[in-house]
């Protein structure tokens, strides 16, 4: 099941795994000696093609299998069409019209709460200049009918897609100068950079905090010119002040992240690793997950926060058929278009300056002590080579050697060629988002230079340390979509197809391991390979069925490939038109 070098020795090792996935698949497509449709299901699908990159080794995605027996939410059986039809029967069967039926996609890093309060705010995601971003809040204002000292929040923005100064310079940061406070001077305004590592506030908003230009706060940046704040804060300094925004009320909240979910579902996700959640906000979750009200799966990271860090440990996981709470998310560095990520050698475009790391490395270390004792999951945002490189250091520390604990790094954009190896030494599974290096391509040349740039998003060379690769898309960073996820992995070029050829195609992953990094990968990165991943036996019957194979599709048409249907636990939860 794995093609892999290391393996993850301890409770269930790969080796246990292919073994189980061995055992499943003669149980998958057995027809027992029975009388006619004497086998009760819940639902039967059939007239459909199985893709399961994880259990057909055929690269062109044949399968014997055509039809799913599904009871109480798990899959009974999975085969051929007669043997199915004749076996079992079901007061629901589902013609799926020669339709194509993956195991549930999952993102393995993402920011669903997050999302789902953005879709509140002003969406400045594609935002071609400032007096664009400028234009949209007026907008907004004006939609939302926004009374004076209400709170403006956006989201988006990236000045490297704007214009170049007149010099033939990369466009600057904009500044709270640049018509923010004139336009907007009734109402605090804060409006975070599609990154989320930065982001742009007006003189109220900065009030709100008590930021002044004496402020100093280690791990963040007050960008100052001419004696007086700029607006421009980047990371743990633009974190503090989104603490003064007020919370939405609790109905409001809600109704946001049932929105939130029905734009997952049509997108064919049905499980999401949100990296990184306040106990509150997990609490909701739970809670709504108890309802019934929820229906999503979610891995929930706790984020780096004394509280949550010590309740959380006490308390020991938190593991549901909807919900795991097994992991920790720490910030190690910022990101490469704020300049926050922290790198070995300075940033070329900015002569000194090598990004700053987030943690301090005595406490980093006891909380990844305390993690390990406990037995929790630690997963650390690294976008940097210095950040890569700190972090592993530490878990190798900690880990030992070769171990069952799958603490991950997050991201791993850019990654010197001598700590390639030390992933394997640890265990440590590498999660990437390919959707990045799509959208970072036309400028993260400018930040790394010619030589170290070759050295970013090498995807492939990550898979293959390990043998595996999670996939996810970072949203709202980048777009939901699963299926831009799978295009920017293997053909690497943006939505217009471009480059030609792909950006650094040499990294590109090819179509079974890019479905696996939605399926089969994640699974087994957040301890749900007996359960998630697959379409066999015994696993929950969580399915994503689009209009046509992800394997065979040709480039050209791969763009137009559509989600018909999503299933979590044998109930369809969206139907395309």
């Amino acid at each position: 099941m794995f093609e892999t070098r290391h393996s993850f020795p301890g409770q269930f090792p790969i080796s246990a795994i292919r073994v189980l996935v061995y055992f499943l698949l003669p149980l998958a497509f057995t027809g027992a000696s029975c009388n006619f449709q004497s086998h009760k299901a819940d639902v039967i699908l059939h007239n459909g093609t199985v893709v399961d990159p994880g259990l057909y080794s055929d690269l062109q995605g044949s399968s014997p299998a055509s039809a799913i027996a599904v009871k109480d939410g798990r899959i009974l059986e999975v085969g051929p069409e007669r043997t199915i039809l004749n076996k079992y029967s079901a007061p629901l069967q589902v013609d799926l019209r020669k339709s194509f039926v993956y195991p549930g996609f999952m993102d393995a890093h993402a920011h669903f709460v997050g999302y789902a309060s953005g879709l509140a705010n002003a969406d400045l995601m594609g935002t071609t200049s400032w007096p664009d971003v400028l234009d949209r809040l007026e907008a907004h204002v004006q939609a939302h009918d926004l009374e004076p000292e209400a709170w403006i929040l956006g989201r988006g923005w990236d000045h490297n897609d704007w214009p170049v100064a007149s010099d033939g310079s990369p466009a600057a940061f904009p500044s709270r100068f640049d018509e923010l406070e004139s336009r907007f001077s009734d109402h605090p305004v804060l409006l975070w950079r599609v990154d989320g590592h930065a982001l742009i506030a007006n003189e109220r908003a900065l009030s709100a905090a008590g930021f002044t230009t004496d402020t100093r706060m280690p791990g963040g940046v007050l960008l100052q010119e001419n004696g007086e704040l700029t607006g421009l804060l980047i990371d743990l300094a633009a974190d503090s002040l989104q603490s003064c925004v007020p919370p939405l009320d609790s109905a409001r909240r809600v109704a946001l992240i049932h929105q939130a979910e029905q734009n997952i579902l049509a997108a064919g996700l049905t499980h999401v690793t949100d990296a990184g959640l306040n106990r509150s906000d997990i609490d909701l979750l739970a809670a709504l997950h108890l309802s019934g009200k929820l229906k999503l799966r979610i891995e929930a990271m706790v984020s780096d926060n004394p509280s949550s860090l010590d309740h959380y440990l006490a308390s020991g996981p938190v593991i549901t058929d909807r919900l795991h709470v097994k992991s920790f998310k720490f910030y190690m560095d910022g990101s490469l278009g704020s300049r926050g990520a922290a790198l070995v050698s300075p940033y070329s475009d900015r002569t000194g300056h090598s990004g700053y790391l987030l943690q301090d490395p005595a406490d980093f270390r006891v909380k990844l002590e305390r993690l390990h004792a406990a037995g929790f999951q630690a997963a650390t945002h690294c976008i940097g080579d210095s950040a890569v490189r700190t972090a592993l250091t530490f878990y190798k520390e900690v880990l030992g050697g070769v171990n069952d604990r799958r603490w991950r790094i997050e991201h791993a954009q850019v990654v010197h060629p001598d700590d390639i190896e030390r992933f394997a030494a640890a265990t440590v599974i590498p999660s990437v988002q390919p959707t990045h290096a799509t959208s970072d391509m036309y400028w993260a040349g400018e930040r790394l230079g010619r030589n170290r740039v070759r050295r970013a998003y090498v995807y492939k060379e990550l898979q293959d340390v390990l043998g595996l690769l999670p996939l996810g898309t970072d949203f709202p960073v980048e777009d939901i979509s699963p299926l831009k996820t799978f295009r920017a992995a293997t053909l690497r070029t943006d939505a217009e197809g471009f480059p030609r050829g792909g950006f650094q195609p040499e990294n590109a992953l090819d179509r079974r391991s890019a479905l696996q990094g939605l399926t089969q990968w994640p699974a087994l990165a957040c301890f749900r390979e007996r359960d998630l991943g697959h379409v066999a036996a015994g696993y929950w019957a969580d399915f994503t069925i689009l209009d046509r194979n992800l394997l065979t599709v040709s480039d050209e048409d791969l763009p137009e490939a559509r989600v018909l249907q999503t299933w979590i636990a044998g109930q369809q939860l969206y139907a395309g038109e």
